[in-house]
């Protein structure tokens, strides 16, 4: 599934109405109306909700069959270096967060650590330090700037 920085992926776009967003998607997985919803995809899309039931902030998980992508580069499922270094390589710039690298157009990807290099690499010893990117966060940057800036003033 394609992202498109700073707006979401074709099926949910930030400042869209839920009731669209699930007109085009159906219900989430889970029953009730909460700010983070989980929908059936492949891969997995969570969508976290404002007040106002608009799209505030767009995520996609690995998938077992289809991966995240931008500018032609698979973004989940692949060692978080090697993304990072395709990414500057076509010219975007990386910037670390506690779990991952937030890039200017406007997404991050993330390792929550759930998955060991041994999942991508059978060769990989058991105390291979590489991360695997295990998702992936659209809204526009200045949401990610001020996460980083929360992050920052929590360490301080």
């Amino acid at each position: 599934m394609e992202i498109l920085p700073g707006e979401g992926v074709a099926l949910a776009k930030v400042g869209e109405h839920r009731d669209v967003v699930e007109g085009r998607v159906g219900p989430p997985v889970h029953p009730g109306r909460h700010s983070r919803a989980v929908y059936p995809t492949e891969p997995m899309l969570v969508l976290t909700y404002a007040e106002d039931e608009t799209v505030e902030i767009v995520e996609l998980g690995y998938g077992v069959e289809r991966q995240a992508y931008f500018d032609g580069v698979q973004l989940t499922y692949r060692f978080m270096d090697e993304v990072v270094a395709d990414l500057e390589r076509k010219g975007y710039r990386a910037d670390p967060t506690g779990i991952g690298f937030r890039f200017e157009p406007g997404f991050a990807i993330f390792s929550m650590a759930s998955l060991w290099a041994r999942d991508l690499d059978p060769q990989a010893t058991e105390d291979d330090p590489r991360e695997i990117v295990e998702g992936v966060s659209v809204a526009p940057y200045a949401y990610f700037d001020d996460a980083s800036e929360e992050e920052d003033e929590d360490e301080g």
